[in-house]
């Protein structure tokens, strides 16, 4: 057992290293970068030990992905439960944290988002990731929500700050004025709970 254990940390460690470089490649050079060529040459693997655990770039991407949701639900569930702040600006807290978030880590964001994964959202295969970045997102709606339908809100929510967030990485928005933004965007949400 014991060179089974040692085997099996082996592979965990080389899996780790191959998403770890990936991602780091996409946020120096952009997700164009990351080949399984230039990633066995940065982590000095060849090329079949890649696809001993990754079957294409598409799965190195949605492991990618899984792990900034991860990243992003840790993200925010520390913007809810922010010690000191006031417990009736949740939403807020936790809407400046996702647009943060998404400015900080633009390559991940994008493998997270924008790049096609085989990722599924909003079915009962939900990674646990995913399942915990939605949670922790329907958590601070559901304070706001007033007898709304909170998965709902909670997905026009998401979407809303997914596009402010794409508008202005994309420069389609006045540079400036994204915590303004998100303040309209939430005062919706609120005038709509009265």
């Amino acid at each position: 057992m014991a060179i089974e254990d040692r085997r099996q940390r082996e592979r965990v460690a080389r899996r780790r290293l191959i998403t770890a470089t990936a991602r780091s490649l996409a946020e120096s050079d952009g997700w164009d970068a990351v080949t399984t060529r230039r990633l066995s040459a940065e982590i000095e693997y060849s090329q079949p030990v890649l696809y001993k655990h990754f079957g294409s770039m598409e799965d190195i991407v949605a492991a990618v992905a899984s792990e900034g949701f991860g990243e992003l639900a840790e993200v925010l569930r520390a913007a809810r439960r922010r010690s000191g702040a006031l417990p009736d600006d949740e939403v807020g807290r936790v809407a400046a944290a996702f647009s943060d978030f998404a400015a900080t880590n633009p390559a991940l964001y994008d493998a997270m988002f924008t790049r096609s994964t085989q990722l599924r959202f909003a079915a009962d295969d939900t990674a646990a990731p995913l399942r915990q970045a939605f949670s922790e997102l329907r958590g601070a709606v559901a304070t706001i929500a007033a007898g709304r339908d909170i998965d709902m809100l909670t997905e026009v929510l998401w979407a809303a700050l997914h596009g402010l967030v794409t508008l202005s990485r994309n420069d389609r928005l006045r540079p400036g004025h994204e915590a303004d933004r998100i303040e309209v965007l939430l005062a919706q949400f609120r005038t709509a709970e009265s």
